[in-house]
């Protein structure tokens, strides 16, 4: 139903703050504090590198397609149901369609992006059908998806995942060989949910809470390595291929 990490992040409150903050911090820092959708990008721009030249790329739930920077070497199409945020330019979208039901006929593609948005989708195990359908055999699919993450475009937000979720899910739809990785652990998620705090307060009070939150969420990270098991995760970034 949506995409579009730029915008990824909560209500209009924090999506305010985070605009803000993202626009002001210089770029290793927003690596640092902005982790998850550092870890976005990075997966992007090495997925697209690995596809070859004119390769038949599907974004499903684009969004404003703020994706389609990566696929400038391939055929990008960006389809998305267009009603996740009133405020959003949906105009360059090349359809509008339920990801259950793609206007596409079958094996048409040869990858397919799905960002931040099977937790925005009614019938998750469906969709993921669907995008094999369309995938040709061998094809690979890029998922991303929110594991700790707090209610966001509204009242179109229906899941959080595990690993173990998202497994039985691409077993269903008849993907194999995939990966999961969780997107930090959980000193990178109190790190975050500090700097959400911020979106609480205006004014002064901004830069006052500011001075208590903002130092621990910059030393958080540095300890993340100690969850080794990274139960305690913002996400993950999952890699599959259709069988």
């Amino acid at each position: 139903m949506r995409g579009g990490v730029d915008h990824y992040g909560g209500g209009a409150q924090e999506g305010l703050s985070y605009r803000t903050i993202e626009r002001r911090l210089p770029g290793f820092l927003r690596r640092y504090l902005l982790h998850f959708e550092s870890a976005i990008e990075e997966a992007l721009e090495k997925y697209s590198n690995q596809l070859p030249h004119n390769a038949r790329v599907l974004d499903a739930g684009a969004g404003e397609m703020p994706h389609a920077k990566y696929f400038a070497r391939q055929r990008y199409v960006g389809v998305d149901l267009a009603v996740g945020d009133a405020a959003w330019d949906y105009g360059k979208l090349d359809a509008i369609a339920d990801l259950t039901v793609l206007p596409f006929r079958g094996a048409c593609f040869d990858a397919c992006i799905n960002i931040v948005t099977l937790e925005h989708v009614q019938e998750p195990a469906c969709a993921l059908l669907e995008i094999a359908r369309v995938l040709a055999p061998g094809g690979r699919l890029l998922l991303i998806v929110p594991h700790e993450w707090e209610v966001h475009q509204a009242p179109h937000d229906y899941y959080r995942y595990t690993r173990y979720g998202i497994a039985y899910l691409l077993d269903k739809a008849g993907f194999s060989d995939y990966t999961i990785e969780p997107v930090g652990g959980y000193f990178r998620l109190c790190s975050r949910r500090l700097l959400n705090g911020l979106q609480f307060f205006r004014g002064a009070w901004f830069f006052v809470a500011a001075i208590f939150l903002a130092p621990p969420a910059l030393v958080l990270p540095w300890f993340d390595s100690l969850d080794r098991k990274r139960n305690f995760t913002l996400g993950y970034i999952c890699s599959a291929k259709k069988s």
